[in-house]
């Protein structure tokens, strides 16, 4: 009886491990994972590419130049009495400068009328003096010899009043001379010499200032060998006359390049060492902000129009060194497309390759989408990036 009992409490102690242990694996057992439900797709806006006739064009740097320069030095020397202008203001063709001391001058001008009407009695006389013998020697009534003699004195006074009259234009000009006028209209520099210093005339004399013409302005700019063959060179032809190309300027604290102007000049060889050519162009300067010197920024067209598609900046992506954009499918799913691109034209950027026309990319939200990602589009303009309100989400 007693052995029953121990082993009917034996299998009760048993059954009651048993269940423990099984409770214990049922706790450590982990429950079968349920499937996360799909993500939502992303919502980004979609734009049609952009096609569009555009035209080429290869960016270069240059200077401004003025298309008349001029050293204002004096033509005669003396004492500068009078300074006309304010330094650094506009003046007019013609306008007076500087004054030289003239009294020198006049007095050579009056000294110089005196021997003219001295020369001018003295050839009197002796014509009359010529005509006289020659009625004489018709009758013999006077030897050849005298008349050779009042012949040649005609002759000499004629020849002297030529030179008084000359002299006299030569003093009157250096009179005109002791006022210095402006030879073009434009913008003055400082004077560099002041009231009261005597001035030399020559051309080594120092420059009493500078003047430069302000209502045009030169861009000069060098070209390489390859855009000169391809776009200067065939638009100069064989006349050599200045090529009918579009070129575009824009100053450094500009946007873009809003000044048009046209290709003036060409330089007619090519700088070996540097493999460009000289090309300078010519802008109009309405607003007087062109001054030579300045840093100018130079678009020359680059080719005729042709067809292209254009982009976005931001639907623009980088993987090291590739370009990319996401092309949205008609399942609305993003597709991973390497691009290569071309120079910008105003906010948009040309594809040289890697789309077709009428394709959908993603232009805003790129950074929330992975290539194969369901998208919700949004349909944009490429242009303005602005709703189209004709066309739904999922449309093309």
């Amino acid at each position: 009886m007693k052995l029953l009992t121990k082993r009917h409490a034996y299998t009760a102690l048993a059954a009651a491990l048993l269940l423990a242990g099984a409770a214990v694996w049922t706790a450590r057992t982990p429950a079968v994972a349920e499937p996360p439900p799909a993500p939502a797709a992303a919502q980004v806006d979609v734009a049609e590419v952009v096609s569009r006739p555009i035209t080429d064009w290869q960016s270069y740097s240059g200077r401004l130049e003025a298309v008349e320069r001029v050293e204002i030095r004096p033509l005669v020397s003396g004492t500068l009495t009078r300074i006309h202008f304010r330094d650094g203001s506009l003046v007019r063709k013609g306008e007076l400068l500087f004054t030289i001391d003239p009294r020198p001058y006049e007095a050579e001008v009056a000294g110089r009328k005196a021997q003219l009407a001295a020369a001018q009695a003295r050839q009197a006389y002796t014509a009359s003096e010529l005509a006289r013998a020659r009625r004489l020697l018709e009758g013999n009534a006077i030897a050849r010899r005298d008349f050779d003699e009042k012949h040649n004195a005609a002759a000499e006074a004629a020849a002297n009043l030529q030179a008084a009259r000359a002299a006299l234009q030569a003093a009157e000009l250096d009179l005109e001379h002791t006022r210095i006028v402006a030879p073009v209209a434009g913008r003055i520099s400082r004077a560099n010499v002041t009231e009261g210093n005597v001035v030399a005339a020559g051309a080594g004399s120092e420059p009493l200032t500078t003047l430069v013409s302000v209502d045009r302005m030169y861009a000069a700019f060098d070209v390489d060998e390859q855009s000169f063959l391809k776009v200067v060179g065939p638009a100069t032809g064989a006349a050599g006359a200045a090529p009918e190309v579009p070129v575009l300027l824009g100053l450094a604290d500009e946007e873009d390049y809003p000044r048009r102007g046209a290709v003036s000049y060409v330089d007619n060889r090519l700088d070996v060492s540097s493999g460009t050519i000289r090309v300078r162009a010519v802008f109009d300067n309405p607003d007087g902000r062109l001054l030579p010197g300045l840093y100018a920024r130079v678009r020359l067209a680059g080719s005729a129009e042709r067809p292209g598609l254009l982009i976005d900046e931001r639907a623009i992506g980088t993987d090291q060194d590739k370009r990319f954009v996401l092309v949205v499918g008609e399942d609305n799913r993003a597709v991973y497309r390497e691009v290569r691109l071309g120079a910008n034209i105003g906010p948009l950027r040309v594809v040289e390759q890697g789309l077709e026309p009428g394709e959908r990319i993603v232009v805003n939200g790129l950074q929330r989408v992975r290539p194969g990602d369901a998208v919700s589009p949004q349909a944009v303009s490429m242009d303005a990036q602005q709703p189209v309100r004709t066309a739904s989400a999922g449309s093309r």
